[in-house]
């Protein structure tokens, strides 16, 4: 009987922080669901039941643009931030002279807002900017050449490098400090060499951490709106540009519900699949050879 008391007065200390947020979050999400079947409308149009704005979207050739250009970009951004993330992770295993002064260097992107780095970003690439006007000093280039808005996206995975690599880096990095010298000085005694005690022993184990880095860093890119917007190309939306655009300018509410919940199932897909591929990966037995 105590011990129900207890877990009855635990679950009721928890029920006004953890209900309101289910209260707010479930209402923001029940509104949104019913708004893109036509439940529920802004501007007092008649509600009824109609899959009419999904199909007006997903047969839009602006999104289907919009969706293929923000998954692309969103997994390089987080593939690359990963895969730069490693080998600053093992480096600073190490003991180094001023270790922590360029740890703290390495995170300060985390402290710069992200439409602030996309302006110093943009000031860099630009026409006349910073790089342009070195490499045209220096010979390389004879004149400046546009480099800002290209159409593949490279200017926009290039900033959610910059600002997700610190994240991943604590992430990835505390995985691999956790890890004991016991294991790699082993794994080397048997006649590994680095390739192999990295492959076989240092990713297995740290695969965890991999995992959440994507998931975070790839949800938060797809739904990021700043660095689509300044850096990003000319021709092409990002999906939560183009779902801004749709209910601010258009005022497409209804329209723009559908591209939240696109956005959102991509990120729960991508979830899943990433969770899927890792969990093998993360159990590989074999010997070293």
């Amino acid at each position: 009987m105590n011990k129900f008391r207890q877990d009855l007065l635990a679950w009721s200390l928890l029920v006004p922080g953890l209900g309101s947020i289910l209260l707010l979050m479930g209402s923001t999400f029940y509104i949104v669901v019913m708004q893109s079947f036509g439940l529920y409308n802004v501007f007092g149009d008649v509600p009824q039941f109609t899959l009419a704005y999904w199909q007006a979207v997903l047969s839009d050739n602006v999104f289907q643009k919009a969706f293929f250009y923000s998954v692309k970009v969103s997994l390089l951004g987080a593939i690359l931030s990963i895969i730069v993330a490693y080998p600053i992770a093992m480096w600073l295993r190490k003991p180094i002279p001023g270790k922590i002064a360029i740890i703290t260097i390495l995170r300060a992107p985390m402290l710069v807002p992200g439409l602030v780095a996309a302006f110093l970003f943009v000031n860099m690439i630009s026409y006349h900017g910073i790089l342009n006007e070195t490499f045209v000093y220096l010979g390389i280039w004879d004149s400046p050449r546009t480099l800002q808005n290209d159409e593949f996206g490279w200017g926009v995975v290039v900033l959610q490098m910059w600002k997700n690599i610190p994240f991943a880096l604590i992430l990835i990095g505390g995985a691999v400090n956790s890890l004991k010298s016991d294991l790699l000085d082993a794994a080397a005694n048997l006649g590994s060499n680095a390739w192999q005690r990295f492959r076989y022993v240092v990713f297995p184990l740290s695969l965890g951490a991999v995992q959440v880095s994507f998931i975070l860093i790839f949800i938060g890119a797809l739904g990021d709106f700043a660095f689509y917007s300044i850096a990003g190309p000319r021709e092409t939306y990002s999906l939560a540009r183009l779902m801004q655009m749709t209910a601010y300018q258009f005022e497409e509410w209804n329209q723009s519900a559908v591209m939240a919940l696109v956005i959102m199932l991509t990120s729960a897909f991508f979830t899943i699949l990433i969770s899927v591929i890792i969990r093998p990966l993360s159990h590989k037995k074999g010997e070293i050879k």
